[in-house]
């Protein structure tokens, strides 16, 4: 592996789900990384006290950072959109789609995720062990396509199923080179026009909503 070692953003979309971000939130934001790390959410326009929470969180922890989306798409379903946007927003070099459900199992999880990263290596999936992580890497985005669309689809049906997630393919978190993180959320839908119509709308999105 290469000495050197990587920078992350980690994002998620969230929709309704202030009491998971005050409990679990704290969990991704505090860690022994020093390389480089953000933790980018993204509301879903949620109604409940998610701004709330999220604002609170920022006062104690400077690499956290929030963007919403202002209103429903009809065209874009919005956990899609939500992950664009905070692509969009990233600074670091990889990209962590998460969600604020899977809250890390221990503070060495990005010490480990990269240390399995070398110049060959554009995707890991990652999945939180009773003791340790394991990690799945990928040399080509092209091959997390089977993974992903495997998982969006059970994802719902099998969220207390924890002990099966390898075997179903429901990872905790997939990382991604920041380049080619829009060719992995292209596989979380059937739809590619879905896709192409939420970048030509992001810029818009980010200038109007972010903060």
């Amino acid at each position: 592996m290469d000495n050197k070692t990587s920078s992350f953003s980690a994002i998620m979309a969230v929709y309704e789900q202030a009491s998971q971000l005050e409990a679990n939130l704290p969990v991704f934001l505090t860690n022994t990384y020093e390389s480089g790390y953000e933790v980018i959410v993204v509301d879903e326009s949620s109604t409940d006290e998610t701004d709330d929470v999220l604002k609170l969180l920022k006062q104690d922890h400077p690499n956290l950072y929030s963007t919403f989306i202002p209103k429903p798409n009809p065209h874009i379903t919005r956990r899609k959109l939500a992950l664009s946007l905070g692509i969009k927003a990233a600074k670091n070099e990889w990209v962590i789609i998460t969600s604020i459900e899977n809250a890390p199992a221990y503070e060495e999880w990005l010490k480990e995720l990269s240390g399995v990263i070398d110049r060959t290596t554009e995707a890991v999936a990652g999945y939180y062990l009773k003791k340790g992580l394991r990690l799945q890497t990928f040399e080509d985005t092209d091959q997390t396509r089977s993974l992903v669309v495997k998982a969006e689809r059970k994802r719902r049906k099998i969220s207390k199923r924890r002990f099966l997630k390898y075997l179903y393919g429901r990872y905790d978190f997939i990382a991604v080179r920041r380049d080619k993180a829009y060719d992995v959320l292209s596989f979380f839908e059937q739809d590619a026009s879905a896709l192409k119509l939420a970048k030509l709308k992001l810029n818009v999105f980010f200038h109007q909503c972010f903060s």
